[in-house]
């Protein structure tokens, strides 16, 4: 059965796992834990427990499991003391705190909800995402970098020497096929790339190694950046041995979309595949483009053309 490590956060991980767990049951979900904004944030602040947001969304997305129960997962409370919280986030919070472990908490959660494969967080240390910009301001704060407006140089995480989950590791090691992405660049897939031994891990890995590249730019985090920008700024925090292939969206977005995302400050990323395939990349251009009221990738396309790499 086909090993596959996925790695990131936010709403692009669950995008790729929705398509890749109809392929193999063998997956390992590694996400980040830098999240401290929302719920996920007030839950850290409030339990000193890691956010569980991003968690929450890549067991929904693994779950082999009744409608009605990840609609329940995804309830959000609108009203009282609870409004902004979600069901699923509270659930986990609660199962840390009946167990005391959250790795534990999320291994119990999984079985709850049928879940193909495993996920786990990048680390299990309280990690906070720090970004430098060019003009050499500092932010510190996941929710907050986004919204300063400024191009980023680089981020760190506070601590530096955050240790890895083992069985992260582990997995990477075992690993056919390691996928970075989709999702924001520098505060979903870039800070699991910054903990101490998973880049190392990826790097000796035999296995093929892929960077899906968002179809959008995000404000605040990648404005104007092309799909080598998004490439570049992997290299730079994680060295040129993380990714083999880059995989680049083609498929022509719908006019009503673009104008929508233009005045939110989003434009399509321009694929410039000449400056990746200067860079040593294989470039796999292809239609993955989810035609609804968003952009983003569809799963079942975006799984099926990483499976024709062992076909």
């Amino acid at each position: 059965m086909l090993k596959v490590v996925a790695i990131g956060g936010g709403t692009g991980l669950p995008s790729l796992l929705r398509g890749i767990k109809y392929y193999t049951k063998d997956i390992t979900a590694i996400v980040t834990v830098a999240d401290d904004g929302g719920s996920s944030g007030r839950l850290r602040d409030e339990l000193k427990m890691p956010p569980p947001g991003d968690i929450r969304n890549c067991l929904l997305a693994l779950a082999n499991t009744e409608p009605l129960m990840e609609k329940l997962f995804q309830y959000r409370f609108d009203t009282g003391f609870l409004k902004g919280h979600s069901f699923g986030n509270l659930f986990l919070a609660a199962m840390t705190e009946v167990l005391g472990d959250f790795e534990l908490a999320i291994k119990e959660s999984s079985k709850v909800l049928a879940v193909s494969g495993q996920v786990m967080p990048s680390t299990l240390e309280d990690i906070v995402l720090m970004a430098e910009y060019d003009d050499g301001s500092v932010a510190i704060g996941e929710s907050l970098i986004p919204r300063i407006k400024r191009k980023i140089n680089k981020v760190k995480l506070i601590p530096e020497d955050a240790k890895p989950l083992n069985e992260a590791l582990e997995a990477i090691e075992k690993a056919d096929v390691i996928i970075l992405g989709p999702g924001s660049l520098y505060t979903s897939i870039i800070p699991n790339l910054l903990i101490r031994g998973i880049r190392e891990a990826i790097e000796s890995s035999s296995a093929k190694k892929i960077f899906v590249v968002n179809i959008m730019t995000q404000p605040g985090e990648t404005d104007n950046y092309t799909a080598f920008d998004h490439v570049k700024a992997i290299v730079e925090h994680a060295g040129r041995k993380v990714i083999e292939y880059v995989l680049v969206n083609v498929e022509k977005i719908p006019e009503r979309l673009l104008q929508k995302y233009k005045e939110e400050g989003s434009v399509p990323v321009v694929v410039d595949e000449e400056r990746i395939l200067e860079m040593g990349y294989k470039i796999i251009k292809t239609e993955v483009l989810s035609i609804n009221d968003v952009i983003r990738h569809d799963s079942e396309k975006l799984a099926r053309e990483i499976m024709k790499l062992f076909s």
